[in-house]
């Protein structure tokens, strides 16, 4: 589901397997409580391992994007496989220049 690595200013979370909205809660919760105990200038979320996702993916990258603006940092998209790429640009978030 998803492992989070911290240096005290960047916080990576590695998502992995399938991002729906039964997995997504779990990792929403996970990476809250990590980034508001750690409060990081930078959350990089890792979609390198994931395999599956559902529009829940979306609210995820959107929820922790307005979480990073409220404790005054910012946050990376990165390793979007190919297949989801395109959902990501059409939703807006390419736009909020999150994406790498």
């Amino acid at each position: 589901m998803v492992e989070i690595e911290s240096d005290g200013n960047v916080c990576v979370a590695k998502l992995n397997g399938d991002i729906d909205h039964h997995h997504c809660v779990k990792i929403r919760k996970k990476i809250d409580a990590r980034c508001d105990s750690e409060r990081p200038k930078v959350l990089v979320l890792d979609f390198s391992g994931v395999q599956f996702m559902d529009s829940s993916g979306v609210g995820l990258v959107m929820g922790r994007y307005r979480q990073m603006s409220l404790l005054g940092g910012r946050l990376r998209v990165v390793n979007v496989p190919e297949n989801f790429d395109r959902v990501f640009r059409l939703s807006g978030l390419a736009g909020l220049g999150v994406m790498e």
